[in-house]
């Protein structure tokens, strides 16, 4: 057992872990250089990467190279070089050119640091091939889409996080191979489905829970290949047109009937993980994954544990997306299309190898240490050019240094990121107040007064679709909860009167943290089975209302 040096929590260290950071320690001359058991439990380990993602915060700034005005995740006043993503892909520039030798004197995160203070970030991560979709972050080959992100293979979607290959959705979270969809989570295959979470293959329905095949549904749980079903209870196809005509009359016969609906949700039992066609897993949300532990949203996992994000990848601990495929990975984040042995590196991609403490080297770059912003590049330490047999020389002598400033097998600290915490995933899922980040020593950047941004009259929403006029895009809106400044798009009220369903009354960030609040936290409890008492592991805390079932008892109930 280990003692987390940050929130003093005790942790195991396995011997399967140890054979694990054995694997992928390097080797140099035929001697391996052992990476330590980590300092920090699984969840401290977590939260440091993950302020190394910004995921939504998007500010305007200019290109440092062009001087044009351009969308970026780094905010104006941060003191880093920023290139628009396309001009950051030119050969107009040379990051060895930034190269520098290494200094046995100092630190090698403080070097590090300074590499990132030199070298240009690109304005936006990973996004490329997108047509008509410039306000989005980590997305690709997306059409038509605004305020999206972490997504791929869309089209004509607005406000979602997480969705994949789908069209005409609008705050979604999670989503996969959809179509016209509003405000569901963790859904995929589904047509005109809103208000819905956990469900696969249904149409036409509204405020269902763990579904399957429903169609011309309305408030179900659990159900499966059902159609006209209403609060769980068949009814006939004028039945129920004429019952959701009256539920749909009047924002209050609809929030009874929402009422309603999370007490049938809280009647019937839930399964402890969601999951499909697994072996030996432990975590949550996961699908064809074998032997992977304590990990999370992943799908074709082998052999791996602490991991969020990640698919068809093998052998892999701590790292947070995005694989396809991968192998050999500790301790990272955003690696993905093609990885094989890399360490303690974020936002490393397409077939890259053997590289350790990077930052967006791509393309094939292998063999690096401390690097930043390479494209096939090789031998380099702190983008410096050297032969293999000087680069093989010199890395274990930058090793033992680390070892003696408590340095090596750590991931870069939060004080090197280029975000403040709460512009970072940390926040949403380790939420701190301004007072808690300083007083762990993490930066916070104020909130931008948006109300002097904005000029233009403020109104107050309609009720039914059927009032919203068109002029309502040109006006400003508060959000009910924050009462932050908000807009609506014509898209989007296109969307709205095609569904027949009201606009939103809260802006885009307090929405998704609604959804976010629907899905359970990224942590694991013992407990046990509500029906035949077995111990389970399952993200439902003991203290929760809802009735939990192992899988086993689940499928056997339900279905």
């Amino acid at each position: 057992m280990q003692t987390c040096k940050q929130c003093s929590a005790k942790f195991e260290i396995t011997q399967a872990d140890l054979s694990f950071y054995e694997k992928v320690s390097p080797v140099f001359a035929g001697k391996r250089y052992d990476i330590p058991p980590p300092t920090l439990c699984p969840e401290c380990r977590m939260r440091r990467r993950l302020t190394w993602r910004n995921e939504k915060r998007l500010y305007h700034r200019k290109c440092g190279l062009t001087g044009k005005q351009i969308l970026s995740i780094y905010a104006p006043e941060s003191p880093y070089t920023v290139y628009d993503h396309r001009e950051w892909y030119t050969d107009k520039w040379d990051p060895l050119d930034y190269g520098r030798d290494f200094d046995f004197s100092r630190p090698f995160f403080e070097q590090f640091g300074e590499l990132l203070l030199a070298c240009p970030m690109r304005s936006v991560n990973l996004q490329a091939e997108n047509d008509n979709c410039e306000y989005t972050n980590l997305t690709t080959r997306n059409r038509n889409c605004y305020l999206i992100f972490a997504a791929n293979d869309n089209e004509d979607c607005y406000y979602s996080m997480y969705i994949h290959r789908s069209s005409d959705l609008i705050d979604c979270f999670f989503v996969f191979d959809s179509e016209l969809c509003y405000e569901c989570i963790d859904c995929e295959h589904c047509y005109g489905l809103m208000r819905s979470q956990y469900c696969e293959s249904c149409t036409e329905s509204e405020l269902l829970f763990a579904c399957r095949g429903c169609k011309s549904c309305f408030g179900c749980v659990n159900l499966a290949n059902q159609e006209y079903c209403l609060f769980n209870q068949q009814l006939s196809k004028e039945e129920y047109a004429a019952t959701l005509k009256k539920i749909h009359s009047s924002p209050e016969f609809f929030e009874r009937a929402q009422a309603e609906w999370q007490t049938l949700r809280l009647s019937l039992p839930h399964k402890a993980y969601a999951g499909l066609s697994n072996e030996n897993v432990s975590g949550d949300h996961l699908n064809h994954c074998k032997n992977v532990e304590n990990s999370f949203d992943c799908t074709y996992l082998e052999d791996c544990a602490n991991c969020t994000w990640l698919h068809k990848s093998k052998e892999c601990r701590d790292c947070y997306a995005w694989g396809i495929p991968g192998e050999l990975a500790y301790e990272n984040h955003l690696i993905g299309n093609g990885f094989y042995k890399v360490s303690f590196s974020e936002s490393c991609w397409n077939s890259v190898r053997d590289l350790l403490y990077c930052r967006y080297c791509l393309d094939g770059s292998k063999d690096c240490f401390g690097c930043d912003s390479l494209r096939a590049g090789s031998y380099c330490i702190l983008n410096k050019q050297y032969t293999q047999e000087e680069y093989e020389r010199l890395v274990p002598k930058i090793i033992e240094h680390m070892r003696t400033t408590g340095e090596w097998g750590e991931f870069f600290p939060s004080a090197l990121s280029p975000y403040a915490y709460n512009e970072t995933v940390a926040q949403e899922y380790f939420p701190l107040t301004e007072q808690e980040a300083s007083k762990k020593g993490y930066r916070w950047r104020p909130e931008d007064d948006e109300e002097k941004k904005y000029m233009g009259p403020k109104i107050d929403l309609p009720r039914n679709i059927e009032d919203v006029p068109d002029e309502i895009c040109k006006s400003i809106l508060t959000c009910e909860v924050t009462g932050r400044p908000y807009k609506l798009i014509p898209q989007e009220l296109e969307f709205y009167r095609k569904m027949n369903i009201p606009p939103p009354r809260r802006c885009f960030d307090q929405r998704h943290a609604d959804r976010r609040a629907q899905r359970n936290p990224r942590q694991l409890w013992e407990r046990e089975c509500g029906k035949c008492k077995k111990a389970i592991r399952s993200t439902y805390a003991p203290d929760r209302p809802e009735t939990v079932y192992c899988e086993e008892c689940y499928l056997s109930t339900v279905y």
